[in-house]
């Protein structure tokens, strides 16, 4: 600062000059962060309108734009840091903005929160005490408080080599050589411990960091570990755990209570690229298929099954399903149809629940696109039944079928009047015709909720289930192989269904892969569900 102030002129004129640029350029700067703090809102406004659209036909689009926004809103922030026009500590990119105002371009209008850190984080106190005598006077200090503050650092990840040594002894009185037994490794003859498996599987399948990256990675910390063998472990590994994610599947399967959703990935087929058909990569799907019995208080273990499909026709899923009875909460996929239908016996192998979030989600859509008055009464009546769930979350069975019969029942019966009241007056052909008619054509599904307290509301559980695999689509792109799609869903499967379980999904692959090869093969149900 000294340096510039003795560079400024001495005389008047040219000493006003430079207060005139100065000025120029600040307002310049000024405009510079409003228009950073204006774009900054726009991209949080349009991230959460879209996010609220993400459903239907639409959602591949409408996600892929979604991610495209969130990176936008990324590559600004970081930008906007760099020259001193980013936020400060404590604003949440994440949270939702502000409703618009005059003043929407003001860092005030952002949400801010602190970064929050796990309880079981492990904490290092580094005290900087003054000493025991006072520097002015020399007199002895005395404790009165103290001020703490916190600072966030990463311990960086490290290899390490564990040498097993297995001294050799011979018998002094027999000369019998004595030696301890090695122990098991979770892949026999390889160098591999658990929990570096364990980390190149989460890694790949969770955190979507292809094996050419991981390599790098690993070079960084000192071993030199060829792809190749980086792959052979990662198949090895998942072979290991596949009776484990056999237990998982028979487990999830054999709910009386299902969600089910699917979504479609690019596959790799060199096939069709050889017959000059397209650019050798078609589509398939992966459905999941979840047990979550938290939300009426049930006591099974909550789990997720994924399973991959070449295509979307209806026989995938009877397969999938296998002899699995009980309630299906779904979408209208029409593959779902033959499994409600009477059999044999007479007895359907499901009963069918809808999805009220996904209805609603018909009306928000023109309510969002023509502001139709219909649609947001739709919106407010459907909201009144999710005003009672919010209520029951987490309570019995029992009391949540107690509570439907008295609040939701009433609700349920004067929406289902009104929608068919409605259908009268609005021309048959349209958007919100076609809603209403969506609704009432299925009603049987979207009131078993009312008779039933085990029963979701929505489906918004496979939904959320089936998030890990549409984030994913956006860094690995195309699966490489349908075998390595195969390979995928069962990765998910017992990952997935580790974070359900409140598990860390490393720290529990790692333990899995240290004991499996000691575990009794008929003690299997143990590996299942976490310790």
């Amino acid at each position: 600062m000294l340096n510039a102030a003795s560079a400024l002129p001495e005389d008047t004129a040219l000493l006003k000059a430079k207060i005139a640029e100065l000025q120029a350029e600040n307002e310049k700067l000024t405009t510079t962060l409003r228009a950073h703090d204006l774009v900054v809102q726009a991209l949080r406004l349009q991230i959460a309108k879209l996010k609220k659209q993400a459903f239907g036909k639409s959602s591949e689009k409408i996600r892929r734009e979604i991610e495209q926004l969130e990176l936008a809103l990324e590559d600004l922030l970081v930008t906007a840091s760099e020259q001193g026009l980013g936020q400060s500590e404590g604003d949440d990119p994440d949270e939702a903005p502000a409703p618009a105002s005059a003043e929407a371009g003001s860092s005030d209008a952002r949400s801010r929160r602190r970064p929050r850190v796990s309880a079981d984080t492990p904490r290092e106190r580094r005290e900087l005490d003054p000493g025991s005598t006072c520097p002015d006077c020399g007199g002895e200090l005395r404790l009165v408080g103290e001020d703490l503050s916190e600072i966030i650092e990463m311990i960086t990840a490290k290899l390490k080599v564990v040498e097993v040594a297995r001294p050799k002894k011979s018998c002094r009185c027999c000369e019998k050589m004595v030696q301890a037994p090695a122990p098991s490794r979770p892949i026999p003859g390889s160098m591999a411990g658990s929990s570096l498996l364990a980390y190149i599987l989460v890694s790949k399948f969770d955190d979507q960091l292809p094996l050419y990256r991981q390599q790098e990675i690993l070079a960084r910390m000192g071993a030199d570990i060829p792809r190749s063998t980086l792959g052979d472990w990662c198949g090895r590994a998942m072979r290991m755990l596949l009776p484990v994610i056999d237990k998982i599947e028979a487990s999830v399967l054999s709910s009386e209570i299902l969600h089910a959703d699917d979504t479609p990935i690019r596959v790799l087929a060199p096939e069709r690229r050889a017959k000059g058909i397209g650019k050798g990569v078609k589509q398939g799907r992966i459905w999941g298929y979840v047990c979550d019995q938290r939300p009426w208080a049930g006591t099974a273990p909550p789990g997720v099954v994924y399973r991959y499909a070449p295509n979307w026709n209806a026989e995938h899923v009877l397969a999938h399903l296998g002899n699995a009875r009980g309630i299906l909460q779904a979408d209208a996929y029409k593959g779902y149809l033959k499994l409600y239908e009477p059999g044999e016996d007479g007895e359907a192998r499901f009963r069918e629940a809808a999805c009220f979030a996904h209805w609603r989600r018909d009306f928000h859509d023109i309510w969002t696109a023509h502001k139709s008055e219909i649609a947001h009464e739709a919106l407010k009546r459907i909201g009144k039944l999710y005003d009672i769930e919010r209520e029951i979350a987490g309570e019995s069975a029992d009391i949540r079928h107690a509570a439907r019969q008295k609040l939701s029942k009433p609700e349920l019966e004067k929406l289902r009047a009104w929608s068919e009241q409605q259908l009268t007056k609005i021309p048959g052909k349209g958007d919100l015709a076609k809603a209403f008619r969506y609704g009432l054509s299925r009603w049987h599904a979207f009131s078993l909720f009312v008779d039933d307290g085990r029963v979701a509301i929505d489906n918004n559980a496979a939904e959320r289930a089936l998030r890990p695999i549409c984030t994913g689509k956006k860094n690995w792109l195309f699966a490489g192989s349908e075998a390595g799609a195969e390979t995928l869903a069962r990765a998910m499967t017992i990952i997935e269904t580790a974070k359900m379980n409140n598990l860390e999904p490393q720290a529990y692959l790692t333990d899995l892969l240290s004991r499996i090869h000691d575990h009794k093969i008929n003690r299997l149900d143990e590996l299942r569900i976490p310790r």
